[in-house]
């Protein structure tokens, strides 16, 4: 397979050409805090490739306190993006970061225990296709 994907301002472009083992919608603490989030929603690969597009200066890896978490944005918009880990064994790739759909859907909520308290029943809040009429 292989996927397009950019930034939200366009400066920062980039393709991945091969398959996602994994996608789990991470619910830790962490997580949430990066995303501003009810969950992080990321796409796992040890064996995709990526090759950045355009705009890889204008990207930013934090590593929360060296710990591993760890996380890549357009240094112009804040937008996450694909970031290598695990001294070059794993990529990781925010899943909104995709132009276009996938082929795999999520396997799984991870640190579920640590999710959001109002992260309930969201199925049952009211949908719309817009910003509602205030």
């Amino acid at each position: 397979m292989k996927y397009l994907g950019s930034c939200l301002c366009g400066e920062v472009t980039f393709e991945i050409e091969g398959d996602f083992e994994n996608f789990y919608l991470c619910h830790c603490g962490l997580c949430r805090k990066d995303t501003g989030s009810a969950h992080a929603a990321n796409l796992f690969s040890s064996t995709a490739k990526l090759r950045w597009l355009s705009g890889q200066e204008k990207t930013k890896t934090f590593n929360f306190r060296s710990r591993g978490h760890i996380k890549s944005f357009c240094l112009n918009c804040g937008s996450a993006l694909p970031n290598i880990q695990m001294d070059g064994k794993l990529l990781v790739v925010p899943a909104g970061s995709i132009d276009g759909d996938l082929n795999i859907k999520p396997q799984a909520h991870i640190y579920y225990s640590k999710k959001a308290n109002w992260d309930t029943e969201l199925e049952n809040v009211p949908k719309f296709e817009k910003l509602p009429n205030e």
